[in-house]
């Protein structure tokens, strides 16, 4: 028996691991897109040694192996005679419950971190030695979130001054009824991950995790180059958008 729960365990996780890679985007969701030949590599690494496990077991036919009866015996000695095997039958039902990870791989498809994880979580600490390099003579500029609120708090040039950006994130409300457009950084997995977030004026906010697409203009609030410095848009156009594969941004490095 349990080594027909180790079996299915090793298939279930493979085949798992293998459907939000080969077939899905899903595993966007909880590691960086880079990751994802070495989880392939484990799925079928996973696959593999549970077949050769099921070839070598007989699964899912298993024949008692010649070790079980000297368990029983030593189990029911333990408990003189009249413990009628409890203990076995516990250690495979508590064993079952390992299957549920496994399964949600293959059925249940978890939503991405959102609005609750940025909500708890503070501006970094400003860079003292922070340098930029120059923005793109365009306009609307689009920017990831993570480069907009790095130069706000820290670029004492000022490069953000007069210019029109466009950026996306998630809405996350904020505690005095104003809210921000967020986005998650990962360094390595969801575990890791980071909120970056830059407040919303002028426009009303859409409901929290709802993903827009903002364009204005910056808005200096605190002094730049000190942690009072915050990142701040006065929005001029803002439009719906749906979420996209992958919900996260990578870390832009904020130096030239």
């Amino acid at each position: 028996m349990k080594r027909n729960i180790q079996v299915l365990l090793l298939l279930l996780s493979g085949a798992g691991v293998l459907h939000i890679t080969l077939l899905t985007e899903v595993y966007l969701r909880y590691v960086k897109e880079g990751l994802r030949i070495p989880l392939i590599v484990s799925g079928v690494l996973l696959l593999a040694l549970g077949m050769v496990g099921a070839a070598r077991d007989g699964f899912p036919f298993a024949k008692p192996t010649a070790e079980e009866p000297a368990e029983h015996a030593d189990h029911d000695g333990d408990h003189g005679g009249g413990g009628h095997g409890h203990g076995h039958s516990s250690g495979p039902r508590i064993a079952w419950l390992l299957f549920l990870p496994a399964l949600a791989l293959l059925f249940f498809t978890p939503p991405a971190l959102g609005a609750f994880t940025a909500a708890r979580e503070s501006d970094p600490a400003v860079s003292e030695d922070a340098r930029f390099a120059p923005l793109p003579d365009r306009s609307p500029l689009v920017m990831p979130l993570s480069d907009f609120q790095a130069r706000a708090r820290q670029d004492t040039g000022r490069s953000l001054k007069g210019r029109t950006v466009r950026m996306t994130g998630f809405v996350t409300p904020g505690e005095d009824g104003g809210w921000y457009l967020t986005r998650l950084v990962l360094s390595c997995c969801a575990a890791d991950a980071q909120s970056v977030k830059v407040r919303m004026h002028g426009a009303e906010a859409p409901q929290a995790n709802s993903w827009v697409t903002v364009t204005g203009s910056w808005r200096p609030v605190g002094e730049v180059g000190t942690d009072s410095a915050r990142a701040a848009l006065d929005v001029a156009g803002m439009r719906r958008v749906p979420q996209p594969a992958n919900p996260y941004a990578d870390a832009v490095p904020p130096t030239a």
